[in-house]
């Protein structure tokens, strides 16, 4: 299943006092989410919109300005908060896929067609991600480089060829 709402940056301080928001970026770029028209938050169990009045980017984040967060009083109030996009507002480049899509996907060996587990996590330690794979031997990681990663069709699975003791013990 596909969400329609995906996390695209997390609010981590306000910045001057005029009410806006410092927002740490989710996305592949934090031009990415300087440019997106609205962002949502969730307020018990809804999301609430938030239309963004002016965006750019400084030291790697995002100076958002925010409608209705007009003092740094309010802008304080939202700290911590994750941010959610639309994914409509997104444009992929052909081939692309979002992270989100991989959760509950088989990884299956590319070869012999073997499904190893699925995707419950995709984390990122630094150089590149990681995809966290259940399997019947317990939690296992692989790389998602191109050594290892060989396909990911996002309505199949993501197909694999791991090196020996990566996925199985």
């Amino acid at each position: 299943m596909r969400l329609k709402y995906l996390e695209c940056g997390k609010i981590i301080n306000t910045h001057g006092i005029a009410g806006e928001v410092k927002v740490e970026s989710y996305c592949d770029t934090p031009r990415i989410l300087s440019n997106l028209k609205n962002v949502f938050y969730k307020k018990g169990g809804d999301l609430c919109g938030l239309k963004n009045l002016g965006a750019y980017v400084h030291k790697g984040f995002v100076i958002m300005r925010l409608e209705g967060i007009t003092d740094i009083d309010t802008a304080s109030s939202y700290k911590g908060r994750i941010l959610y996009a639309d994914r409509e507002e997104f444009e992929l480049k052909e081939g692309s896929f979002f992270l989100a899509d991989l959760i509950g996907l088989n990884v299956i060996d590319n070869k012999s067609g073997e499904v190893y587990g699925k995707v419950t996590d995709v984390i990122n330690r630094g150089a590149s991600d990681i995809y966290v794979v259940e399997t019947p031997q317990g939690e296992k990681m692989i790389p998602a480089v191109d050594e290892f990663i060989k396909r990911v069709d996002i309505d199949i699975g993501v197909f694999v060829e791991p090196i020996e003791g990566l996925l199985r013990d």
